[in-house]
């Protein structure tokens, strides 16, 4: 037989008042995504002290990085190195940073070992590589396509970083469509903002038309004259309605922080100075 519980008008109205907050609450810490930095924003300061650095950028509170293709020269000795390394200071690396020739069937499988050691799922191609035109890119997708399913029984993916020229028609046709349209949705579509807005493109609607398959996306920013000198927050890209649609469409699991330029002195300051902006702009 059920037991009785009598709850009291007044609890009861308590309780059904603090549910909308509990609600809130919990959908905040879901849609929270992590916010890690692209090291190539601070490769001067990596290549002469990677360990130092990478503490000085958990320090800031970045929560995930991404090494960049000076990763692949490693070995795997180095690689249980750096990973000690990331599980002491607590942070991750979800992803690296690629040359298209690392994706060759000789080629991947040490991708796949450093990459399994540093606890990288996806292996993602950062250039196309030499391209005469449209066929170039969709033999790209060939390749990205092989690579996916040589992937999938390591619970790993691949995908592909655009830059400007992947936004310039060839043909009537943007190669960033072919590579889209002719790739399968176990590739991902890793947008670089900065070269996007650059380029005349609309990056809101590039995501809302690919749901799923933006897993991450490099917060570089860009402005007219300091070009991609200007710091994240401080330039074009129109980042509340892309935080908004990598959010609700495109599947994002992390994001990265991209400064590419500015001067080597100061990419320390500069990698703070963004964080402290995507801060700002997230509260």
């Amino acid at each position: 037989m059920a037991a009785h519980t009598t709850v009291s008008r007044r609890s009861f109205l308590a309780l059904a008042g603090a549910l909308p907050f509990a609600l809130k609450g919990s959908a905040a810490a879901q849609a929270k995504v992590p916010v890690g930095l692209e090291l190539y924003s601070v490769r001067d300061e990596l290549t002469k002290d990677l360990t130092g650095t990478v503490r000085a950028v958990a320090k800031m509170g970045y929560e995930v990085v991404e090494f960049y293709s000076p990763y692949y020269s490693w070995t795997p000795e180095k690689a249980k190195e750096v990973r000690k390394l990331l599980d002491d200071l607590g942070i991750r690396c979800p992803s690296t940073h690629n040359a298209a020739t690392t994706l060759t069937a000789a080629n991947l499988p040490k991708a796949i070992e450093l990459n399994q050691i540093l606890g990288s799922r996806y292996i993602i191609a950062a250039s196309p590589g030499a391209v005469t035109g449209l066929d170039s890119y969709k033999a790209l997708s060939e390749q990205l396509n092989r690579a996916a399913e040589q992937l999938k029984s390591a619970g790993m993916f691949t995908g592909f970083h655009n830059h400007q020229t992947e936004w310039k028609p060839i043909d009537g046709q943007r190669p960033m469509d072919v590579i889209a349209s002719t790739t399968t949705k176990d590739v991902v579509l890793q947008l670089d903002v900065g070269t996007c807005v650059e380029a005349g493109a609309d990056p809101i609607a590039w995501i809302k038309s690919h749901p799923g398959r933006i897993k991450s996306l490099h917060l570089k920013d860009w402005a007219a004259g300091p070009g991609y000198a200007v710091v994240f927050g401080e330039g074009s890209s129109p980042w509340p309605g892309i935080f908004a649609a990598a959010e609700a469409a495109g599947g994002v699991e992390y994001y990265l922080i991209e400064q590419e330029q500015g001067p080597v002195t100061e990419q320390l300051q500069r990698a703070e100075r963004c964080l402290a902006n995507y801060r700002k702009m997230r509260a």
